[in-house]
Formats: structure tokens, C-alpha cells, sequence
């Protein structure tokens, strides 16, 4: 009251055991981005810089980007401490966790956007945001990957099928097709695309044109599919139809599916194997060293796509 700065905090206990805390020297921050997007409106998301005191990026260089793409999809990204983000920061990626037109936070309009639009604005804010951080300077714009679950596995695979800006990508039990969703998801969701696509099957050509499985002719890049075997909110079927699919057009692909698992992996030694995993194969395809002991992938058709050397190579073919 006296306008005094406050005294400093005192940690008086913690029931965080010692080797579970993390130095702050390695925790990214995240920084709110307002870039361009179609239509000559904005969108938003959070940068976070690679992050890491042991290590210094070769000069001049810039870092891999992977965008996140949150799922709902009318969620948001959120601010609070996320190991995972913090888990690319410390191996020298940038982040970028959008909050593409449609999410919570930003008043209605912002959110309304994405009804009768999903697969569409999401799929344009995702890209717009990594073309946004390569203008700026701060990502490789041929390392660029995306990432995203459920709903932000979808805008993934959209991004990755329906746009040419991402050199990689992976889906964690995302929707592949919107109309085998119509029909399989549960009850509780059922008529959750009536307001975000359309109803089903009067707008049939909607969900076709907007499913990135109805048009893999399409896609060019490497893809990595997560899911669990057990999920019933978007089906395995789902991710073993777009493995095939991929596959079948010669593009490097990889799937594994976590028996026991649902919509969201819960088990601590699969939550670490897919991140483990999901690293190892932009390390394949970008050509560097994954850090730390990472699973060798079952890459179909690695021969093709970009050049690697002969220990990616093999890392890829698992030998």
C-alpha cells in the first residue's frame, strides 16, 4: 500500500520431489501472436521459442517449427506449464500452439467463426501462423511440422492433404474422415458437426470434399499416426484407412496403435514412446540427431521423399 515492491516468496514445502523439478533455464515461455490469416482477418496462437542452456543452434541457422493444433475443436491452447511443449522446446524446435478461428477466449464472433467452416479456417490459421514465425525469421521454412489430436489431428491432416506448406506431420487419433465420424462417433457428439460442417447425409459432398482421406492423391509428405486401439470417439479404422491410403501413393508413412488406450493416451511408457516416437521421425525426415534414446519407426515406403543419410536411413528402416 505504501508502494513498496513486494517482498520476494518464500517456498516454505513442496510435495514436488527434487529430481521431478524442472530448471528454469529450460522452460520456454510463451509469447501471444497475432498473425494474418485468409480473408484479410487475424488469428492467434502462442510462440515458444527452443529453449535450452546446454546448447546453442549453429549461426545463422534457423530452428524446426512444429504447430500445434488443439482439439475440441472449439477449445483453446492453454498458457499453464505443458511438458510437452516443453519437451520440443528443450531439443531445439520452436512452437507454435494456435488458436485458429474458432477457439474459446477471443469473444463470440471469433469463435462462431468456425461454424459451417470447420476443416476450412482452422486449416488456414494453422498454415498462415507457420508461414507468419518463417517471415519473421524465426523457423525453417523446411522444417516445418504440425502435430495435432482429435479434432487438431484433423486440421493436421487437412493442412498436410489440402495445403502445401508443412514438410511433415503427425496425427494422434485425429479424424481422417468426416463422414465415417457422422457415423461412428458416440452419442454424446453426434450431432456435433451439424453446426460445424453440416447435417449429414444432406451436405455429403461437404464432408467428402473436406475429409483428407477422400483426397491422399493429394498429399506429399511424410505422415506419423498415433491412436489407441481401444478409442471410440474417432475409431482406429480411421487411422488404419489413412495409413493404407498413404502407403498406397509411396509416401513415407508410420503407424502405431497403443493397445489399451482410448481417446487420449493415459499410460505414462506410451505418452513417452509416442512423443519418442513422434521426434525420431522428424529427426528421419529433417535429417538430424534425435536426442536422448528414441524407438526405431517401421517407415513404409522410406526410400522416397527427401534425401537422408545412410544412419537416417536406417533409423527409418529400423535396422
Amino acid at each position: 500500500s505504501d508502494g513498496a515492491a513486494p517482498a520476494k516468496a518464500e517456498m516454505i514445502a513442496c510435495s514436488m520431489s527434487a529430481d521431478m523439478q524442472i530448471d528454469p533455464a529450460f522452460v520456454s515461455s510463451p509469447v501471444l501472436t497475432e498473425f494474418p490469416t485468409a480473408g484479410k482477418e487475424v488469428a492467434y496462437g502462442y510462440y515458444y521459442p527452443p529453449t535450452n542452456p546446454s546448447f546453442t543452434g549453429p549461426a545463422g541457422d534457423r530452428p524446426p517449427l512444429l504447430v500445434k493444433a488443439h482439439g475440441g475443436p472449439t477449445s483453446c491452447a492453454g498458457t499453464s506449464l505443458n511438458p510437452v511443449i516443453q519437451f520440443w522446446t528443450s531439443r531445439g524446435f520452436a512452437v507454435l500452439d494456435v488458436d485458429y478461428r474458432g477457439s474459446t477466449g477471443y469473444g463470440r464472433a471469433y469463435r462462431e467463426r468456425l461454424n459451417g467452416s470447420w476443416g476450412v479456417v482452422d486449416v488456414d490459421d494453422v498454415c498462415a501462423g507457420a508461414q507468419h514465425l518463417v517471415a519473421e525469421g524465426k523457423a525453417n521454412p523446411k522444417q516445418l511440422a504440425i502435430d495435432g489430436g482429435s479434432a487438431g489431428g484433423f486440421a493436421a491432416l487437412a493442412a498436410l492433404t489440402f495445403r502445401d506448406v508443412f514438410t511433415a506431420g503427425c496425427s494422434l487419433y485425429g479424424i481422417a474422415d468426416l463422414e465415417t465420424l457422422a457415423g461412428d462417433t458416440h452419442k454424446f457428439e453426434s450431432r456435433y458437426l451439424d453446426r460445424l460442417v453440416g447435417r449429414y447425409p444432406e451436405d455429403k459432398e461437404i464432408f467428402q470434399a473436406r475429409s483428407p482421406i477422400q483426397h491422399v492423391d493429394q498429399l506429399s509428405c511424410p505422415i506419423l499416426l498415433l491412436q489407441g486401439a481401444e478409442d471410440k470417439i474417432v475409431p482406429p479404422n480411421q487411422a488404419e484407412m489413412m495409413y493404407k491410403a498413404v502407403k498406397s501413393q509411396g509416401i513415407p508413412c508410420a503407424i502405431k496403435v497403443y493397445e489399451g488406450e482410448q481417446h487420449g493416451f493415459r499410460r505414462s511408457e506410451n505418452i513417452e514412446d509416442a512423443l519418442n516416437s513422434e521426434l525420431a521421425f522428424y529427426a528421419a525426415i529433417f535429417g538430424f540427431t534425435a536426442a536422448g534414446k528414441v524407438p526405431r519407426l517401421n517407415v513404409a515406403n522410406s526410400g522416397s521423399g527427401p534425401e537422408t543419410s545412410s544412419s537416417v536411413r536406417d533409423l527409418l528402416l529400423g535396422s
